[in-house]
């Protein structure tokens, strides 16, 4: 099994002899190359990769027209020879000595390991707490958004190993530096292991994270929802939601104006008619492939996730009016807020 290490630099000089050796040492015994893939480095990081490689099987790429890491990823695949591929960051943050913890996971029979900072043994070393705030929070936008990587939980981890075969003739169009998610979402593979490991201390050179990393992160979501059909999901059930509303009224008209039904507990059956008509057409068009549990289940559960989404309207709606907030508008923060709770229930429970 030949291993290709493929580790994307800029303005990484000063920590290359030492991920090298720590890299050379881990992999002893295994048959390795290792690929720099470097942006044209002010600090000449490719030249200096360059002259290890006389002590290292080493090769060096120098884009100078091209910038990005995922992209240099990417770039990285397509000159590895190796069986699999490890990517890691040149700042030795991500420990070379994780390494053969990932390729004992891809022998063991994943196609993907994962060396996650989330799993039981894992961790980060002196971050901030808003670092973590951040983390944390990007990978819960994930895997809400993206339900087929739900059950990873360090899905933007910038240290992993895959088998050549999960990206071969796979189109990878990542935006930022999230390049495992990019992967997770369009890559072949059947099983996925996390490994442990604890995210370490910067060594040299400066951080890259910042305001454009992180919306460049929440595009890349977004694009991945297009490519998955969940943003064509979210549509359906919006109007959806709109046809319960004309229901609703429409109903609540007719017991009242029809019927001669007092108006309060005439809102009960229209509200439930509503239900049923939202449950039918997210039933039959929303979620048509994904109808994995019995129908009584999944009436029932919609049931719940419209009582939980009224009530978390109203606790939000309560809450802002104490806080001075104008009646209306908080009325309508609490709408919103309702119908993404009503939402996720719904594509990770009903229909999950």
């Amino acid at each position: 099994m030949r291993i290709s290490v493929i580790v994307p630099t800029y303005n990484e000089r000063e920590n290359l002899e030492e991920l090298f050796d720590r890299i050379s040492r881990a992999l002893e015994g295994y048959d390795y190359e290792i690929i720099i893939v470097d942006d044209d480095s002010p600090d000449r990081t490719w030249e200096f990769a360059q002259q290890l490689g006389e002590r290292y099987p080493v090769k060096v790429i120098r884009r100078t027209k091209e910038k990005g890491l995922s992209s240099a990823v990417i770039r990285g695949f397509r000159e590895a020879s190796g069986d699999v591929f490890v990517v890691m960051d040149a700042d030795l943050q991500h420990p070379p000595e994780v390494i053969p913890e990932l390729l004992k996971a891809i022998e063991d029979g994943a196609e993907v390991a994962i060396a996650s900072r989330y799993v039981p043994g894992g961790g980060v070393r002196n971050w901030y707490w808003y670092r973590k705030l951040i983390s944390r929070g990007a990978i819960m936008i994930g895997r809400l958004a993206l339900p087929k990587i739900r059950n990873v939980k360090d899905p933007v981890s910038g240290f992993f190993a895959l088998r050549r075969e999960v990206v071969e003739g796979v189109n990878l169009n990542p935006v930022g530096f999230k390049i495992l998610m990019e992967i997770l979402i369009k890559g072949k593979y059947g099983k996925v292991a996390e490994v442990p490991f604890t995210f370490g201390l910067r060594k040299a050179g400066e951080s890259k994270l910042g305001t454009k990393t992180m919306l460049n992160y929440l595009r890349h979501v977004y694009r991945l929802m297009r490519w998955e059909g969940e943003l064509d999901r979210l549509i359906k059930f919006t109007l959806v939601g709109l046809s319960g509303v004309f229901v609703n009224e429409g109903f609540l008209w007719l017991f009242v104006s029809g019927f001669g039904w007092d108006k309060i507990l005439a809102n009960v059956p229209a509200t439930e008619l509503a239900i049923l008509n939202n449950f039918t057409w997210n039933d039959l068009w929303t979620f048509k492939d994904l109808k994995r549990k019995p129908l009584w289940r999944r009436l029932l559960t919609f049931h719940i996730a419209a009582l939980t989404g009224a009530v978390v309207q109203w606790l939000i709606y309560a809450g802002l009016v104490y806080l001075g907030l104008y009646y209306l508008v908080a009325n309508l923060i609490g709408i919103v807020v309702s119908f993404v709770v009503r939402f996720l229930v719904n594509r990770h429970v009903t229909w999950g």
